[in-house]
């Protein structure tokens, strides 16, 4: 009996590892819930501020092993590329809000990521209906430079890297001057203006991103126009 103990134990071992199998999913929906307690804890001191740019480090660092799990593993699917982009909306979305309520960042940086967002998200599914998605000679972006900005390893790279830059600034900013730590008149104007020029390059690259999205998904918009006004007039006639 007391030989088929270590046995059973590896056994056990055995089974919770491949029931706690991660999967790109589940990166994605771990860094979603990191990046939501990251902005929870922002704001309740300069401790909790600093546990939250580790965490958003932490956030940006997930977004960047799931994909990277799907390629090593050959898990990337449709469906994890959607909960992957939907994973950087949310983010995206909660971080930008936060700060515009606390009066850190313009109201319009929100706004402006989420209208860019839902645009770009609107087309790729028009595109998704009509059977292109993916990657390949069956993907959605068709030209080199869109390709390029969109779907290389270096454009999502720098914009994971500027996204995590921006948000990082803003943790440290809320620290060192919304607690007990008293800065110069100077030197915090001169946060202020580092935090502007941030943000703002943040939200330019994230619309130079999306450019090609919506050059390129303009005609499956149209096309989905056109069938509509044809299936309306066929219709009328038939009556």
């Amino acid at each position: 009996m007391a030989s088929r103990l270590p046995f059973i134990g590896w056994m056990q071992l055995r089974v919770w590892q491949v029931t706690m199998r991660w999967t790109p999913n589940k990166v994605t929906f771990l860094r979603v819930v990191v990046g939501f307690a990251a902005v929870c804890l922002f704001g309740r001191g300069a401790w909790a501020n600093l546990t939250a740019v580790g965490l958003t480090v932490a956030a940006i660092a997930l977004d960047a092993l799931d994909g990277h799990l799907a390629r090593k593993k050959r898990m990337a699917t449709s469906v994890g590329a959607q909960l992957d982009i939907l994973g950087d909306r949310m983010i995206e979305n909660v971080y930008f809000t936060y700060f515009a309520v606390v009066g850190m960042v313009s109201l319009w940086l929100p706004v402006l990521f989420f209208a860019r967002g839902a645009a770009t998200d609107f087309l790729r599914g028009l595109a998704m209906k009509a059977g292109h998605s993916g990657w390949g000679a069956n993907a959605m972006l068709q030209t080199w430079w869109g390709r390029a900005l969109v779907a290389s390893r270096w454009s999502r790279g720098l914009y994971a890297a500027m996204k995590c830059l921006c948000f990082c600034y803003l943790g440290l900013e809320l620290a060192l001057t919304r607690g007990p730590v008293a800065l110069a008149a100077d030197a915090y104007a001169m946060i202020r203006v580092g935090a502007q020029v941030i943000t703002w390059m943040t939200a330019a690259f994230c619309l130079v991103r999306g450019l090609p999205v919506l050059v390129e998904g303009w005609k499956y918009f149209a096309g989905s126009v056109g069938q509509a006004h044809g299936s309306k007039n066929a219709t009328q006639e038939a009556a």
